[in-house]
């Protein structure tokens, strides 16, 4: 399947942008009558056929839309502080997108080495991931903001933290929530969170997790909280 993300498509005919055009003529080598896939990131998964091929430009001529396509029971946001060497956060943004997640939160935190992302950079990322795992869904990334922000405005079914410190009431994420929620999470820096801002959270309606027995990394603990909501969630 040749996937193309055309987040703008509105109509019964579309045009890749001139660095998706290259893809399919110079790597893809397709041609006029040849067929692609198109994705809108909102759930609709299109089938197109190609009308025109020029060197800048590919036109296509869309037949068929379906909406929804492997829309999912539940909503998962995590908020996850950048890590020091930015390709962890790419891996992780990657790794989470192929597994599946809605939203994306980076969290500057007082532990955090790294406050400065690049937006644009994040964003090729997921789309890039999202074209390989055949997802009609886009995962949402939004700018950085400071923790304390971050929990004023914050919003869902479950709001979990998971930190370091050895507190006995930690459990498991799928020991306090149930399936089929909206899910917020927030994933700590190298370091872990401070007592100051895990008391914070806590007020805030966020309730303790664990992620098993051992230190895990920033990037490795955001995974391994998307892979339990996912399990949760499976069927």
């Amino acid at each position: 399947m040749h996937l193309f993300y055309t987040p703008d498509i509105n109509a019964n005919t579309y045009t890749l942008s001139e660095e998706e055009s290259n893809h399919c003529n110079k790597v893809l080598r397709l041609k006029q009558g040849d067929r692609v896939n198109l994705i809108d990131g909102v759930g609709g998964l299109y089938t197109a056929e190609i009308a025109e091929a020029t060197k800048r430009a590919v036109h296509l001529n869309i037949i068929d839309k379906q909406s929804e396509f492997g829309k999912r029971n539940h909503y998962l946001h995590i908020a996850i502080a950048p890590t020091k060497n930015i390709d962890r956060l790419e891996w992780f943004l990657e790794k989470a997108t192929e597994i599946g997640i809605d939203e994306i939160t980076p969290i500057i935190c007082d532990r955090s080495e790294r406050k400065i992302i690049k937006q644009d950079r994040l964003e090729k990322v997921i789309t890039s991931a999202v074209k390989q795992s055949l997802t009609a869904y886009h995962p949402k990334i939004n700018t950085a903001i400071s923790l304390k922000d971050f929990i004023k405005q914050s919003e869902a079914d479950d709001k979990l933290i998971a930190h370091c410190i050895d507190e006995d009431d930690r459990e498991a994420i799928a020991g306090i929530v149930k399936p089929h929620q909206k899910y917020l999470i927030l994933i700590g820096p190298e370091g872990d969170f401070t007592p100051k801002e895990i008391e914070l959270a806590l007020q805030s309606g966020f309730k303790p997790v664990t992620l098993g027995n051992t230190r895990l990394r920033t990037e490795t603990a955001g995974l391994a909280a998307c892979f339990e909501v996912n399990f949760l969630n499976r069927g």
